[in-house]
């Protein structure tokens, strides 16, 4: 059951990390609220970086 629950927490993870919004993540992993699906989907700090480029270029324009 253990496994179960480290997956759930990986494939949130990931899929934010590929830039899938959180409300997609929520709905794939069958929660009603967004609160519950924050608790297993965490932001690195890669996203983060990421997330800062697209910032700083999509301004540029």
């Amino acid at each position: 059951m253990i496994i179960i629950h480290v997956a759930r927490h990986s494939f949130a993870t990931l899929m934010l990390s590929y830039g899938m919004s959180i409300e997609s993540v929520s709905k794939m992993l069958g929660h009603n609220q967004i609160r519950t699906t924050q608790i297993y989907a965490k932001v690195t700090e890669e996203k983060i970086a990421k997330e800062m480029v697209a910032f700083k270029n999509r301004n540029k324009k």
